[in-house]
């Protein structure tokens, strides 16, 4: 990333140990947050907010960020949550999603979500009452519209932070997601390389 880690104290540490403790390792996203420890953890309890008491589905999010995120450009997001909605319905889906190909595998619900999501990226002023009437046709409902379109917003807001510092997808990260995913994400920043081995 572009800027340095921020110095040590005892809040970076318990970021980095709550990643390891989740994932096995620290998230370069992670480094870089770890600037504003406070701003992190106040997004990350807002948008837990917004999903805890929501009716959107796994799968439901997991479309919106990847259509959010190929959208935008962000490999990070959008290899995490391929890997995510590859899990919550299936590879295909997630590789439709990431392509912009809703003929294929996409039911008219997963369409209409990431249709939106990519109307609000690209120009949310375009949007028209018609529009949103295509989501209530698709099943959902007047609260998750607005659910949905905050998630978008605050994924758009995060992934721009990292996007704009150079932030590279962990290996871990592309490791885990499944080749077709990796093989549709054929945008924005590289994966970081592994650490290399050491001679023997």
């Amino acid at each position: 990333m572009f800027l340095p880690s921020p110095p040590e104290t005892e809040t970076t540490v318990r970021l980095q140990q709550q990643d390891m403790a989740d994932r096995g390792h620290v998230m370069n996203l992670t480094r870089l947050w770890a600037w504003r420890p406070d701003v992190f953890e106040g997004f990350a309890a807002l948008r837990a907010t917004l999903m805890k008491d929501s009716t959107l589905t796994q799968r439901d999010w997991g479309v919106l960020v990847c259509a959010t995120a190929a959208s935008l450009g962000d490999s990070y997001c959008a290899l995490a949550w391929g890997r995510t909605l590859a899990g919550a319905a299936d590879t295909a889906t997630a590789v439709s999603v990431l392509q912009d190909a809703p003929e294929n595998e996409l039911t008219p619900r997963d369409q209409a979500l990431s249709r939106w999501a990519r109307q609000v990226v690209k120009d949310p002023n375009s949007s028209t009452a018609q529009d949103v009437d295509l989501l209530r046709a698709a099943g959902l409902s007047d609260r998750e519209i607005f659910e949905a379109t905050a998630f978008i917003a605050f994924r758009l807001a995060f992934s721009s932070v990292n996007d704009a510092l150079g932030v590279q997808p962990d290996w871990e990260v592309a490791a885990a997601a499944p080749a077709e995913v990796r093989a549709a994400v054929d945008f924005g920043r590289p994966a970081a390389p592994p650490p290399s081995t050491p001679a023997a």
